[in-house]
């Protein structure tokens, strides 16, 4: 890659906004009042902005590997707290997305070094569900479901947030489970009943009446 490229492609982009909107940039840089967090996988092949077909503005991004949300991660904790509670968006996404290498790596036992410790928390997705997923013959249909899987443990994640519940109480908020098929180009959504997950671990987890 070509880094200068990336300023001459930066400075085309600029003049392609002003050439629609002369105080395209001007009306950017009063704020942003996003409807959408959007929590996905850092893979340079998954562009949530492109894949969505959103603009700048319109989607709060936080993206890491796999798509986790981890209650030992003080930045997506930050982000989810900061975009129910400021920005009071409408819909938080979590995105994963087949052939992740995250979710490939956690199924492999082998030792990853400074992975480890990120990769147990996939790997205690499996162990969860592993009775469904040893079920499965085909190993890229095992390893398909299990991005399936996570993603719905990290909605529960999400869900287990003071912040979210509060808002979800009010009617202020919605938790959606999606995976983007690479080979196809398509978003799938999940359809989790996140109303019957939430009752199911509230017993447990309620932080906020």
């Amino acid at each position: 890659m070509n880094l200068k490229g990336i300023f001459e492609n930066n400075q085309k982009w600029v003049q392609d906004k002003l050439d629609v909107q002369e105080d395209y940039f001007e009306e950017l840089s009063k704020g942003q009042a996003p409807e959408i967090l959007y929590i996905g996988c850092s893979d340079s092949r998954v562009t949530a902005e492109d894949m969505m077909g959103v603009q700048p503005g319109q989607a709060f991004i936080h993206r890491n590997i796999a798509n986790m949300v981890s209650n030992l991660d003080l930045s997506s904790a930050s982000v989810i707290h900061y975009a129910v509670s400021f920005l009071k968006v409408k819909h938080i996404v979590v995105c994963g997305h087949y052939y992740c290498g995250g979710v490939k790596a956690a199924m492999q036992s082998e030792d990853l070094g400074i992975l480890n410790p990120w990769l147990r928390s996939i790997r205690d997705v499996y162990r969860l569900h592993r009775k469904e997923l040893n079920a499965i013959k085909g190993e890229n249909d095992r390893y398909n479901r299990l991005v399936e899987l996570n993603v719905q443990e990290q909605c529960v994640n999400v869900v287990k947030s003071p912040d979210v519940q509060l808002a979800y109480r009010k009617g202020q908020l919605t938790v959606h489970g999606w995976v983007f098929d690479i080979h196809s180009g398509k978003l799938i959504d999940l359809n989790l009943d996140m109303e019957d997950i939430l009752q199911d671990i509230m017993e447990i987890y309620r932080l906020a009446d």
